[in-house]
């Protein structure tokens, strides 16, 4: 019975979004995110019975976070395409794209150079998906930009696909050449498959072939932050190369209530051999605090044309964090920015040990994050060791963009850096020698405060409110965690962490 009248319900979605357009879809309709938090540009591929997708790490380590799922729905995630940034690497980390080929699993990558910050595509390969990639080095290096791969094989002949000229004075355009066999260089001449006369933008490609025709879906507008038009559009030509037809009824996936400026995914077939899209959105009302979900639409055809219906997720509860630190290995989840700082964390005994080195002219330290699903949360910690080093919780958008709560000698401080210029909020006076647990609030308003607590008493407020709309970074959401800023030969000790949405 429940089988039947959730398919009663797809169907209705796929009528509406034909018959009416996306526009059709209400917030009553819209779906909530299927992997939630920060998950940009997102990629999915099936291997055997198991679905796996990555997405943009951009400043974050490790690089590329990898999710796998049996069903398309519950999503959990496994690892990183790179514990360490491939040589070639200076930051940057967008746009990764699954291909499998000769046995083989290819992962075509966007990053900046190192030598010129130039943004080039990679490759790397494995066995598998979702361990062990070695990196191959620049595949394409085009002028002032190359960015978002997408890999075509039309009848045994491989086409490599990306984006080019955003950053020249001169239309965006969509460009196309030969792979080789191994899939590791282009072969022959560049050509041009869409141009961006109207100035609105294009990326993101993804192709299908259906009844003769190559179907080129790519995203336009503006990707990122508060003032983002992101959209998908589709153009069609018989032949690979083109020319292509613009669809006349174009966006056919756009801001919905809910949900808004979606874009940029791959397609994936479903075990019934349909096809289903993974993208990014940004949810309307915490806006970019979450940063871009995964979020996933079903492909429905209307006229020789297409349309993506954006699929409900299946529990839109978002998920708490309890780390008791009893493994050996730190958890997936940790990530933190390797441009500013070389974290040293550790496990045993029901500890995590966090110390390291920091960038000269870096005001912040060094900041363990988890990604954020909700704007409403909780950071808890307790801080079991006394030392003249900041230990404790910060909220990290970037270096110069961060806000936090820490123990330090005999003080608690609540502290802040706005422009790469730090300043001390509030502080507080504890006893030292017995631990702190130190609890970060992040309210609806985008506003935070901070607590403290030890041996038992309650809470005690440090400070006032501090907004934090100055965190977000144009292409990546903020992130909360655990913090130290010390001398090298200190360190912070954690007993307890948790995430807690509310």
């Amino acid at each position: 019975m429940r089988k039947t009248t959730r398919y009663r319900f797809k169907d209705l979605l796929i009528m509406a979004a034909c018959t009416l357009g996306p526009l059709a879809l209400t917030a009553q309709t819209s779906p909530g995110a299927l992997i939630p938090g920060d998950f940009a540009d997102p990629s999915v591929i099936k291997s055997g019975k198991t679905y796996f997708a990555t997405a943009t790490s951009s400043e974050w380590a490790p690089h590329y976070p990898i999710y796998s799922s049996t069903n398309l729905r519950n999503w959990k995630q496994v690892g990183y395409v790179f514990d360490k940034a491939p040589g070639w690497t200076s930051g940057s980390f967008w746009a990764p794209e699954y291909y499998f080929h000769n046995n083989t699993y290819y992962l075509y990558y966007t990053a900046r150079r190192k030598s010129d910050n130039i943004s080039c595509i990679g490759v790397a390969t494995s066995k598998y998906p979702d361990r062990g990639f070695k990196d191959h080095g620049v595949i394409v290096s085009f002028g002032k930009e190359a960015i978002d791969a997408f890999v075509y094989n039309d009848n045994g002949q491989l086409y490599m696909t990306f984006k080019a000229y955003g950053l020249d004075k001169r239309p965006i355009e969509i460009l196309g050449s030969k792979l080789s066999a191994d899939g590791l260089k282009l072969e022959g001449e560049v050509f041009s498959m869409l141009k961006d006369d109207d100035k609105i933008g294009m990326e993101g490609q993804a192709i299908l072939k259906k009844d003769g025709f190559y179907y080129l879906f790519y995203s336009a507008g503006n990707c990122c932050g508060g003032g983002c038009s992101y959209h998908v559009s589709v153009a069609r030509s018989a032949n690979f190369k083109g020319p292509y037809e613009y669809y006349s009824k174009n966006p056919i996936l756009q801001t919905l209530e809910a949900w808004k400026c979606p874009g940029h995914g791959t397609f994936v077939t479903q075990p019934d051999g349909k096809y289903v899209y993974l993208y990014h959105a940004y949810n309307q009302e915490n806006n970019v605090f979450t940063g871009r979900e995964g979020m996933m639409a079903e492909l429905a055809w209307n006229n020789g044309w297409p349309a993506l219906v954006p699929r409900r997720a299946p529990d839109n509860t978002p998920k708490n964090i309890t780390a008791s630190f009893k493994e050996k290995n730190i958890a997936a989840y940790w990530q933190w920015d390797f441009r500013n700082s070389t974290p040293v964390a550790g496990q045993k005994a029901g500890r995590l040990s966090l110390s390291g080195a920091t960038r000269e002219g870096n005001n912040t330290g060094i900041v363990l994050t988890v990604r954020p699903v909700s704007r409403h949360f909780d950071l808890i910690t307790t801080v079991v060791n006394s030392n003249a080093a900041l230990k404790g919780l910060a909220f990290y958008g970037d270096v110069n963009a961060a806000i936090g709560v820490g123990v330090t000698g005999d003080k608690v401080e609540y502290w802040m850096v706005k422009d790469n210029k730090r300043s001390v909020i509030a502080a507080a006076t504890i006893k030292t020698g017995s631990p702190v647990q130190l609890k970060f609030s992040m309210l609806p308003d985008l506003t935070c405060e901070v607590f403290y607590k030890q041996a038992g008493a309650d809470w005690k407020a440090v400070g006032s409110k501090q907004p934090v709309g100055f965190l977000p970074q144009w292409d990546r959401s903020p992130r909360g965690g655990l913090h130290f800023k010390g001398a090298a030969n200190e360190q912070a000790a954690f007993s307890t962490f948790e995430l807690i949405n509310r």
